[in-house]
């Protein structure tokens, strides 16, 4: 018997998001970094000055995780941790300088991914398949997920 389409969606989506991150890992390490420094970078790069705490919460990991990312970053000089003038207990993080030639390389890897993800695919499918994952993903968003039938008890 054949499978309704989408049926393995999910697990489709989630093989998909498992390889791309297993390539940026990979590319990640040709510059002696991780994917997960990339991240730091690039969300600094989009929103210079935000807090570790914050940092944590957008990448879904511990802020010691965190804290322990941007020591090695900062030991690189590619970033740099700064005073909070309204509360003297909150540290900001910044780029340094030294992080442009990164952020660029980094950009460069991220079209290379971007085209292995697109190869045999016309520019209109490239837009449905977008669209798609748009509504998918505003279609988890928010909501909460009930259980079709009570967990079974555990023996």
């Amino acid at each position: 018997m054949q499978k309704p389409p989408g049926q393995d969606l999910a697990i489709l989506l989630s093989d998909v998001g498992r390889l791309l991150r297993t390539r940026a890992d990979q590319l990640a390490r040709t510059r002696g970094m991780t994917r997960a420094q990339w991240v730091i970078l690039s969300r600094l790069e989009r929103q210079p000055g935000m807090t570790q705490a914050e940092m944590a919460a957008l990448c879904e990991v511990e802020p010691i995780t965190v804290a322990r990312l941007v020591d090695r970053l900062e030991a690189r000089n590619l970033l740099e941790r700064r005073s909070d003038p309204r509360d003297r207990r909150v540290r900001r993080l910044y780029l340094r300088p030294a992080a442009d030639p990164v952020l660029a390389e980094l950009k460069e890897h991220g079209a290379t991914i971007l085209d292995l993800l697109t190869e045999g695919l016309n520019a209109a499918r490239v837009s449905q398949l977008v669209e798609t994952l748009l509504q998918i993903k505003s279609n988890l968003g928010g909501k909460t997920v009930e259980p079709d039938r009570p967990a079974a008890a555990a023996e």
